[in-house]
């Protein structure tokens, strides 16, 4: 028997109006979790906007408080719940269509997916071919519970929790549990959990031994990549597919637990200095700078240090995120997707930007200079390093949180990038009115990260020692729900077959 849409759809259906904002509609599509709302007029079906509507809007430069029916497509095809699964693939190949209203005798009744179209169906059907735009935008890929990014609000979360709200008030390791374990530990979990992780710090000996060498090598990242395929290797950490769940648990803590101590001692063999072992009574954060600068932080540095990593830890289906999640969809081990992930944060359009938004207050020097500098980099079109986000089109909160951190630590640079700040927001309101941008994380990151004696050739390693926390929690999600991910690819190449050319 045929699959019926009354079997697929979400009902009741997201509805919004034509006049309203189209931010108040992106705002109830998220709270719903849903990829569509239907747009009616005296409960007529006249358009659907979607997700996409919504990036198409935000890419744009459009403001959020346009009206929804600028942004909707109009006059959608609607499907009946009595229609099949094959009635579906009709309409949604030949219009490229990814939601449907579904509408019973004149009344919206609910709404189906392309996803559940698909679902339901035995594989693809034959015509219809999903083109995903360029970098994936807008795709959703897979549902995760680790957490999100609602880059209209200026929101991000781990779990349930606001991401600026656990920075706030939380240590690292509380919210390493909360990633790791699920939930934020009460008082004896935290000890305990705090005991695990001491544990781990420690390098296995077969690693330790070939550090020095490994240290000669290339950057810290280079050497972070294969200081990780090592220590799987010698701890023996079998494919995610034969690996239990609690296995892989462990797997996860002795890694995010060791990756400190790895890039600390290559930062020091690489100075000329030698190694400072672990300690097992500092914090994650606090032993982390003692490890890198061989004397203890101070309580506001190692704070200001942890508040940073608990903002970097996750941040939605970023590319080293998704890298990690693509390699573990094939069943491999948890260093392989670790490697994979370093490597992808490696780029300098992921994770090398901390750096280069310091070298930016570099050169303009001091707070008179600001202008001068800022003024002929938006001149000359120049990118501003260290502001605008693919994802915030406002405030990042990241950036907010970090820049009360660096005015909280004080000091001549946190004064002059607070200057640099407001010149960037007035010198664009002069020469490029109704455009914005704004800091983002990698711009206080760098200050803060400063401020705490860490130098600039450590920012993005000291980035991927948080991330990699956020990394094995989307691991162990990936390899519990496991489906490889296996996209395709359309050609676009000389047509074939052709005949081979005679020598």
């Amino acid at each position: 028997m045929p699959t019926m849409i009354r079997d697929l759809m979400s009902s009741p259906a997201v509805v919004g109006r034509p006049d309203e904002q189209l931010a108040e509609v992106a705002r109830r599509m998220t709270d719903a979790g849903v990829g569509s709302v239907v747009v009616v007029d005296e409960a007529k079906v006249v358009g659907i906007v979607t997700e996409r509507d919504v990036l198409r809007c935000v890419a744009g430069g459009g403001p959020a408080d346009e009206p929804v029916r600028l942004w909707m497509t109009p006059g959608p095809d609607v499907l009946g719940p009595e229609e099949t699964v094959s009635d579906a693939w009709g309409s949604l190949a030949h219009h490229r269509y990814r939601h449907l209203p579904v509408v019973d005798h004149g009344n919206l009744v609910g709404v189906v997916s392309l996803r559940d179209v698909m679902g339901a169906a035995a594989g693809p059907a034959e015509g219809l071919e999903v083109m995903a735009p360029a970098g994936l935008e807008g795709v959703v890929v897979a549902e995760t519970a680790v957490g999100d990014v609602r880059g209209l609000e200026g929101f991000f979360h781990y779990h349930q929790y606001s991401a600026v709200d656990l920075a706030a008030r939380c240590s690292f390791e509380d919210v390493w549990h909360l990633l790791a374990r699920g939930a934020l530990p009460d008082a004896a979990q935290a000890r305990g959990f705090a005991e695990e992780t001491v544990a781990g710090r420690t390098l296995p000996p077969g690693l330790g031994r070939l550090l020095p060498e490994l240290a000669s090598a290339g950057t810290p990242l280079d050497v972070l990549r294969t200081a990780v395929s090592l220590l799987g290797s010698e701890l023996g950490w079998a494919p995610t597919l034969d690996t239990e769940p609690g296995a892989l648990s462990a797997q996860a803590l002795r890694l995010g637990a060791v990756v400190p101590t790895v890039l600390a001692a290559v930062h020091r063999l690489q100075s000329g200095a030698r190694p400072v072992a672990p300690r097992g009574d500092l914090s994650h954060a606090a032993n982390y700078l003692w490890m890198l600068r061989g004397a203890e932080p101070t309580a506001a540095e190692a704070r200001a240090v942890e508040q940073y990593l608990i903002l970097t830890i996750d941040h939605g289906f970023n590319s080293s995120t998704f890298t990690a999640r693509v390699i573990t969809s094939t069943g491999a081990d948890l260093a392989a997707a670790a490697c994979g992930a370093v490597g992808a944060l490696s780029g300098p359009l992921h994770g090398g930007a901390p750096s280069r938004a310091l070298d930016l207050l570099d050169l303009i020097g001091t707070p008179e200079r600001a202008e001068a500098v800022v003024r002929r980099a938006v001149e000359s079109g120049d990118r501003i390093m260290g502001f605008g986000h693919r994802v915030y089109k406002t405030d990042d909160p990241r950036s907010l949180f970090l820049r009360q951190v660096a005015v909280g630590l004080g000091g001549p640079l946190a004064d002059l990038a607070t200057a640099v700040e407001r010149t960037v927001v007035d010198v664009l309101a002069d020469l490029k009115p109704g455009r914005r941008l704004y800091a983002n994380v990698e711009f206080y990151a760098g200050v803060v990260m400063a401020s705490c004696g860490i130098p600039p050739e450590m920012f993005t390693p000291t980035f991927a020692m948080s991330r990699t926390v956020g990394w094995t929690a989307h691991v162990a999600e990936q390899a519990g729900h496991n489906r490889l991910i296996r996209p395709s690819a359309r050609y676009v190449g000389p047509p074939p077959p052709q005949p081979i050319p005679e020598r």
